[in-house]
C-alpha cells in the first residue's frame, strides 16, 4: 500500500512519499526485494553500512530519468570551457564557505582564505583549493592534523562526506546523468567523479558539525547526528529549504549551467552559522 514496514519490537509504517534516504546501519537487517524495488522506483537513496556501521555501498538505479539516453549524450557534449567555468565557480564557493566558517570561529586564517579566493585562476590551475584545504583543516583541528590520521575527527568527517556524496549520486542519476563523468575529478577508479565535483561546497556543513560535536567517541548517536544534517535548513534561490531539497535545486542549476553554457545559472546555498 505504498508503505515501508519496519518490523522490530514494534511495527512501524512509513509512507514512501515521506522518505528521501534509507540508511541500513547494521548487517543484521533483512530487507525484502519488493521493498528495494519500490525504493528504486521512487528514487529513494538506500545506503548500506558494513560490519563497523560505516557506509560501504548504495543502491543506484540503472535509469533515473525517462530520457536518460538523451541526457548522457548531452553530458558527453558538455564543452571543456563550460566545465572549467562551472568548476571555477564551485571551487570559489567552497573556499568562500570555508572562509565564512573560520570567520565564525574567530580563526585569523580566514584572511588567508580570502586572499586565495581573489587569486583563483581559470579552472583553478594554481590549485588554490588544495592550499586552502591545508590551511583550513589546520585552523579547525590544529597544526598536527592530517586527513589521513586514524582519529575520531577523520572518522566523523569521512562518514559525513559519504552521506553527502550519496545524496549527490542520487540526484545525478535521478536527473539521468552518469556519475562517472566528472568536471574536474576524473579518477578511473572513482565511479562517483561527478558527485565528488558537485558536493564540494556542501562539505562545510559536515565540517562545522564535526567541530561542534567535540568528539569523545564516534558511535551510533554521533552518526545519527551527522545523518540528520540532510534535514538542516539552509537558504537557496531565495527560499529556506532542507539540505536534501537544496541539493536537488543546486544540482538542477548546475546541469542547466552546463547545458546552456552559462555558469551564472548556478544556485548556491547560504546558511546561518
Amino acid at each position: 500500500m505504498g508503505y515501508m514496514v519496519v518490523r522490530n519490537e514494534e511495527i512501524t509504517k512509513i509512507h514512501l512519499g515521506e522518505i528521501s534516504t534509507v540508511l541500513i546501519e547494521s548487517t543484521a537487517v533483512s530487507v525484502t526485494a519488493s521493498l528495494l524495488s519500490e525504493l528504486t522506483k521512487k528514487k529513494i537513496k538506500v545506503i548500506f553500512c558494513d560490519e563497523k556501521r560505516n557506509p560501504s555501498s548504495e543502491l543506484v538505479s540503472y535509469y533515473g530519468s525517462h530520457d536518460t539516453s538523451n541526457k548522457v549524450r548531452c553530458q558527453i557534449r558538455w564543452l571543456p570551457e563550460t566545465k572549467a567555468s562551472v568548476w571555477t565557480e564551485i571551487v570559489s564557493e567552497k573556499i568562500r564557505k570555508q572562509k565564512e566558517l573560520l570567520e565564525y570561529l574567530g580563526r585569523r586564517e580566514s584572511e588567508l582564505l580570502d586572499s586565495y579566493i581573489n587569486e583563483i585562476q581559470w579552472n583553478d590551475e594554481t590549485n588554490r583549493e588544495g592550499h586552502a584545504a591545508k590551511v583550513y583543516f589546520n585552523a579547525l583541528f590544529g597544526m598536527n592534523f592530517t586527513r589521513t590520521a586514524d582519529i575520531l575527527e577523520n572518522a566523523a568527517l569521512n562518514y559525513g562526506y559519504a552521506i553527502i556524496l550519496s545524496a549527490f549520486t542520487r540526484e545525478i542519476t535521478a536527473n539521468g546523468y552518469i556519475t562517472q563523468f566528472g568536471l574536474f575529478h576524473d579518477n578511473m577508479f572513482n565511479q562517483f567523479n561527478l558527485a565528488s565535483d558537485l558536493m564540494e561546497p556542501f562539505r562545510i556543513l559536515v565540517d562545522q558539525k564535526v567541530v561542534d560535536m567535540d568528539l569523545k567517541e564516534f558511535s551510533h548517536q554521533e552518526k545519527m547526528e551527522i545523518v540528520d544534517l540532510l534535514n538542516r535548513e539552509v537558504r537557496i534561490d531565495g527560499k529556506v529549504q532542507y539540505v536534501n531539497n537544496a541539493i536537488k535545486i543546486y544540482c538542477k542549476s548546475v546541469f542547466d549551467a552546463l547545458n546552456e553554457n552559462d555558469s551564472s545559472l548556478i544556485r548556491f546555498y547560504s546558511f546561518e552559522l
